[in-house]
């Protein structure tokens, strides 16, 4: 792990939050983005080294909206970013993390994910992301 990269928030409203987000921090957003296979938009904010993710659901079945019906609005998950997302996983299933997919996908800020199952981590969903270049769409 080389560092946090993100926390992500769930949000009912992502247009809203951007206004919350931006009076906290004291500057916009500086991405908005759909991810069609995880239904969701995200919105990002640098702070530091690190960003905040904004998640509004875009379909009522989707993880977000199911995530905010059971807990409500909130921290969603803790993202950290790794060298080598593969590497990271099977390190992580040998240690005895479960791992919700086999395989990182493509997610959202030009990212290949992966996540830990929050049983796995004290109750915290956490996910791996690490910047896709050329190389890893080959892999």
């Amino acid at each position: 792990m080389v560092r946090i990269e993100h926390i992500g928030i769930a949000v009912k409203d992502i247009a809203a939050a951007n206004k919350v987000y931006g009076a906290l921090l004291g500057y916009e957003h500086y991405k908005t983005e759909t991810v069609a296979s995880e239904g969701v938009t995200t919105s990002f904010f640098r702070c530091g080294e690190s960003k905040i993710e904004l998640l509004e659901a875009t379909s009522a079945d989707s993880p977000i909206a199911k995530f905010i019906e059971k807990r409500g609005e909130g921290i969603h998950h803790l993202a950290f970013y790794v060298n080598d997302i593969r590497a990271e996983m099977k390190r992580l299933k040998d240690e005895g993390f479960t791992l919700l997919s086999e395989e990182p996908k493509r997610g959202a800020d030009n990212k290949l994910v992966a996540f830990l199952h929050p049983r796995s981590a004290n109750g915290v969903l956490v996910e791996l992301c690490q910047e896709i270049d050329a190389e890893l769409m080959e892999q």
